[in-house]
């Protein structure tokens, strides 16, 4: 696995790591804290057969790459996979990458086996193993560098990257930055490399987290994706944990099938199982342009994993409002809390304001204050705060992160200056807030809005390009709303009683089937 190992507290949001051989890599990663340390996850024997069998075009010399390699578990299933095939190949030469001393021998063991396999079947097979930082060698490689080593030709690759953010002052960043690549996270980083180094006709296999389907981050990323290769297979997993077992998987996760330096082809196969042995596999086609909105500018990834999904891009597709016609706009709450920890208390005085956090959120409404509650009330208030704070007013607020447990990805809840008697708050960092050039929203209009986000069909829709529980203003912000009329219509029969799902959705979708 080729990467420097940093601190440990520096390792957050790590999710998804499926390149080890299931029974040697589980004595070698039985320590869960280094495992997590390395971006480490246990490869499910059915992942790694699914991902080799998405290669396509038979070669005679296959030249592959396999960086991040573990103890070897995507190429022993490539390997497997190319032998069965009836044109087999004369030749395959490995390159393996794996930087974990502790999988060494591992990788040996499985290249050696993938040796006398290909032995059996009169294919000649050689390897090269580099115990040394994928990243740092392939942007020397790519750099022409002097010291670098000599440019290895690939027409094959499979990766199962780790993922990890990238500190901007980091020498990965700098490394990955001389070869023109701009990211936030090793896998992306993995995985733009890999391309470059590819031959033009070259096919990639890769698992990642879905994150790289939305977001401004990952936009270089996407359009790296998009302009030099040909997507022609992405495949999504119903289950978030099926996949990975024990592993506490965060992310949803995605495998896509491209070929470098060719033209998109009109239509994408999207599959999706469950990841478990033995279940299913669902197939179909999909036109590219309802995948990636050639007019979008953020180019964003749109994944369907089932029918209610599909039910609910024809309903949002005849959605043609967008947040500025309404004439709001969305921001993530101005209180970082540790950052103004000094001004934090637990219980309201006179002297302070509401600090309304996640925790107060209450069947569609701000329940404000809780007392003894697991985070605090209030902020003082002080010249050092004003910044902070919003003026009274009506605001729809939505949770930045849901929890697992939480049915719908995007939680939203009126702030209602009736139920708090305040002339201004804060609002946590962890929440995003909609309003009107920086006051509140008419209740009506909040109401409508509310519901709308809270409605399945949103959450369905939202699903098609987020595979991760967090809600960034960005996604608010490229969201279709309905238009002023109807987000008051629908407010207009809501009361100021507890937001039933049921009412919701009936609402909704009336209005929208206008």
């Amino acid at each position: 696995m080729a990467r420097r190992v940093e601190r440990l507290e520096d390792l957050d949001a790590v999710v998804s790591r499926l390149d080890v051989l299931e029974v040697d890599a589980a004595e070698a990663l039985a320590d869960r804290t280094r495992k997590s340390a390395l971006g480490q996850f246990l490869t499910p024997p059915p992942t790694a057969v699914l991902m080799a069998s998405m290669f396509r075009t038979f070669r005679k010399h296959v030249k592959l790459l396999d960086a991040g390699a573990g103890a070897g578990a995507l190429t022993h299933a490539l390997v497997q996979r190319l032998l069965a095939d009836t044109d087999r190949p004369k030749q395959i030469s490995a390159t393996a990458y794996e930087l974990d001393p502790l999988m060494l021998d591992g990788l040996r063991s499985t290249m050696k086996d993938c040796q006398d396999r290909c032995q059996q079947h009169g294919v000649r097979f050689e390897y090269h193993i580099h115990a040394e930082d994928f990243i740092e060698s392939a942007a020397g490689m790519l750099r022409d560098d002097l010291f670098a080593s000599d440019r290895t030709s690939f027409n094959t690759a499979i990766v199962n990257p780790p993922y990890r953010k990238i500190s901007s002052a980091s020498q990965v960043r700098s490394s990955l930055s001389s070869v023109g690549i701009e990211t936030s996270n090793l896998y992306t980083g993995f995985v733009a490399l890999m391309i470059r180094l590819l031959e033009p006709g070259g096919e990639l296999v890769a698992i990642t987290p879905r994150s790289f389907c939305n977001g401004p981050y990952f936009r270089p990323f996407r359009a790296d994706l998009i302009n030099r290769t040909a997507l022609h297979r992405l495949h999504l997993f119903d289950s978030r944990t099926a996949a990975f077992k024990g592993d506490k998987v965060l992310q949803e996760n995605v495998i896509y099938h491209a070929v470098v330096g060719q033209p998109a082809p009109p239509d994408l196969v999207i599959s999706s199982s469950s990841g478990r042995a033995g279940d299913p596999v669902t197939m179909r086609k999909v036109p590219m342009c309802e995948v990636v909105d050639p007019a979008d500018p953020e180019l964003m990834f749109h994944l369907e994993t089932n029918q209610d999904q599909s039910r609910a891009a024809g309903i949002v597709r005849q959605i043609r409002t967008g947040l500025k016609d309404l004439g709001l706009s969305v921001s993530t709450g101005r209180v970082v809390d540790f950052r103004a920890e000094e001004y934090i208390v637990q219980e309201p005085a006179e002297n302070t304001v509401p600090l309304i956090y996640s925790t107060h959120f209450d069947k569609g409404f701000i329940s404000w204050p809780i007392p003894y509650g697991r985070k605090p009330n209030a902020i003082i208030s002080d010249p050092a705060t004003k910044s902070l704070m919003v003026p009274r007013g009506t605001y729809v607020l939505v949770k930045r992160f849901s929890s697992k447990e939480e049915r719908r990805r995007i939680v939203a809840c009126i702030y209602d200056p009736d139920r708090i008697d305040a002339d201004e708050m804060g609002f946590e960092n962890h929440l995003n807030y909609f309003h009107r050039n920086g006051a509140g929203l008419d209740m009506t209009l909040a109401k409508g809005l509310a519901a709308y986000l809270n409605s399945t069909v949103v959450d369905q829709h939202f699903r098609r390009f987020s595979g991760h529980t967090q809600v960034n203003a960005t996604d608010l912000r490229t969201l279709p709303y309905p238009a002023r009329p109807t987000l008051e219509r629908i407010g207009a029969q809501l009361g100021c009683e507890p937001m039933v799902q049921s009412l919701i959705d009936q609402l909704v979708e009336h209005e929208l089937g206008r």
